[in-house]
């Protein structure tokens, strides 16, 4: 067990911690401590993938449960927040579908021999709805007075699903980009095979000689 596959476990194992915080807690300070595991949760998400690019830790297992714990995190996160009140379903399941889409691409992709890579939109998304997230608990009953986490969280919620709808675009874009490309060099190919085939089965006529 190396270093990146121990964070990327510590933030599944931080999942049930998170829900139990966000939904029984019943402190003043269950906000302060719900945000505070959210965060150190998203953390071993950008540092299991530091670490295991800076020490060519890069394994099989860990390439199979980052995007697990990932999407574990954030729909636990937000489906919590739905049961609370806090968040409108009709955003989370926008998030969410999007989230299993793109793992279903990615799937279908490894299969047929490349990858998709994760676009700048994607990433502004994460980043986006590691702030929405946070700034929802911060402005949960119990958490801090100010309205202003409220209103912050609202509108980087919009701007998560927008991110979302066009990271989405995006990957579908780039998928049927390449299956349409390996399906044409996979056609050119079998007809360059016909074609020798062809001219192997023309008879050869036979020349008269006088």
């Amino acid at each position: 067990m190396n270093l990146p596959n121990g964070l990327t476990l510590m933030r599944i194992f931080l999942v049930p911690l998170l829900v139990a915080v966000l939904l029984t807690g019943t402190s003043q300070y269950s906000a302060l401590i719900a945000a505070a595991v959210f965060l150190a949760a998203s953390l071993t998400d950008l540092l299991d993938g530091y670490f295991a690019r800076k020490r060519g830790q890069v394994t099989t297992l860990g390439t199979l449960l980052d995007p697990v714990a990932d999407k574990l995190l954030i729909s636990s996160a937000f489906i919590s927040l739905v049961q609370l009140g806090l968040v409108q379903a009709w955003m989370v399941v926008i998030i969410i579908g999007r989230e299993f889409a793109v793992t279903g691409l990615r799937s279908i992709a490894s299969a047929q021999g490349f990858t998709i890579d994760a676009s700048q939109f994607g990433k502004i998304k994460m980043a986006t709805q590691v702030a929405a997230i946070t700034l929802l608990i911060l402005g949960m009953p119990g958490g801090s007075p100010n309205p202003t986490f409220h209103w912050l969280a609202q509108i980087a919620l919009y701007f998560v699903v927008l991110f979302a709808v066009i990271s989405a675009i995006g990957y579908f874009r780039t998928f049927w980009t390449k299956i349409d490309d390996r399906f044409k060099a996979r056609e050119r190919r079998r007809l360059i095979l016909l074609q020798k085939r062809q001219r192997r089965n023309v008879p050869t006529r036979d020349v008269p000689t006088h």
